[in-house]
């Protein structure tokens, strides 16, 4: 008769940090977006898109 094969133990794997590190990425990618909008919207291709948009609304509203 065969002995019985002994399987390793699970370990329990702690994952406490995986949280803080998605929580980073998420700030990067936020901080990255927040960047291209600044940058976007303060040339001149912002500005008028601006003027547009609030041309648009000003006509919708009876005030322009």
């Amino acid at each position: 008769m065969t002995p019985p094969t002994t399987r390793p133990a699970l370990r329990c794997v702690d994952e406490q940090g995986i949280t803080t590190a998605e929580y980073a990425v998420g700030t990067a990618a936020g901080a990255g977006l927040a960047g291209l909008l600044y940058k976007l919207l303060s040339g001149g291709f912002g500005e008028g898109m601006l003027r547009r948009l609030f041309d648009h609304v000003f006509s919708l509203l009876g005030i322009g």
